[in-house]
């Protein structure tokens, strides 16, 4: 008697914990969908937002995780770059720093003033050169009681002429806050003066790219937006953020259903192996 009731408790938890593994497996697992989003794209596709024109210059899925018994994860991201045609850019020179313009060297020269407004950029004399290039003087010059000649050799005659007089007198251009210099092929300004540097700026082109995470806001030209990722090679863009919770809030009450089916199922295999186990046990008289 104690053996057919354990039975009939074992076959009732069996049923249960079939039905709820069932149900497990045969429903529908709800997916993130959006019908008609601001954008769907492939890598390499273009798109415009707010008259600035984006790329989609790669889409990546890889599987991340894994290993020590761990299930691996698919990751899957993307990268969009756009254009600046205006972006701003600055450099700054240092005072009494040596600086390179339109392909010659210059020495930057600040205004010696309490709140300078102004510089000069000063011709850099290549006196190597200059030398190397003249047969009738010595490579070298020479300093005679603190003062640097040059020395030129004729017929085994020497002649020693201040450096000063023998070398060109370096050209100065000076600019003030506000002017317009040409600078690595670029209308540059000066943008402010100080005591120990020159600040200039100028507008050129600029590649920008963000990148784009799964089920993650992105910001282009202003406008946010959801980046999905509904395979390996899509990409949507959607401002449907109204739809996205509510499909999210779907998907997490659908996992909590599962995890519940699947405890009633483990519960009930288990409850149902102790029964029978407990039903065959040795009696004692």
């Amino acid at each position: 008697m104690q053996r057919r009731a354990a039975a009939i408790y074992v076959v009732f938890f069996v049923v249960i914990g079939a039905a709820s593994y069932s149900l497990i497996a045969t429903a529908d697992a709800p997916a993130i969908q959006f019908q008609n989003p601001e954008y769907r794209l492939s890598s390499g596709d273009q798109f415009t937002v707010d008259g600035r024109q984006h790329t989609v210059s790669e889409i990546n899925a890889e599987m991340t995780g894994g290993g020590h018994g761990t299930p691996a994860t698919l990751t899957r991201s993307g990268t969009i770059a756009w254009t600046n045609q205006s972006a701003r850019y600055t450099e700054s020179w240092d005072n009494n720093s040596t600086v390179t313009v339109q392909g010659e060297d210059y020495r930057v020269l600040v205004e010696n003033a309490p709140d300078p407004t102004s510089f000069v950029l000063q011709e850099t004399v290549n006196r190597t050169r200059i030398l190397q290039e003249d047969p009738a003087v010595r490579n070298e010059t020479v300093t005679q009681n603190g003062t640097e000649y040059v020395v030129e050799e004729e017929n085994g005659n020497l002649t020693l002429t201040p450096a000063a007089d023998y070398f060109p007198v370096p050209e100065e251009t000076s600019y003030a806050e506000g002017d317009r210099l040409q600078y690595n092929d670029n209308a540059t300004t000066v943008d402010a003066v100080t005591n120990s540097s020159v600040t200039l700026a100028w507008n050129a082109p600029r590649q920008n790219t963000v990148d784009v995470g799964d089920q993650a806001n992105v910001t282009l030209s202003g406008q946010t937006y959801l980046a999905y990722f509904p395979d390996n090679s899509t990409l949507v863009l959607t401002q449907n953020f109204e739809s996205y919770d509510r499909q999210t809030e779907v998907i997490d009450t659908y996992q909590t259903h599962v995890n519940g089916l699947w405890g009633i199922s483990i519960v009930s295999f288990l409850t149902a192996i102790v029964l029978l186990g407990m039903a065959y046990m040795p009696s004692r008289y």
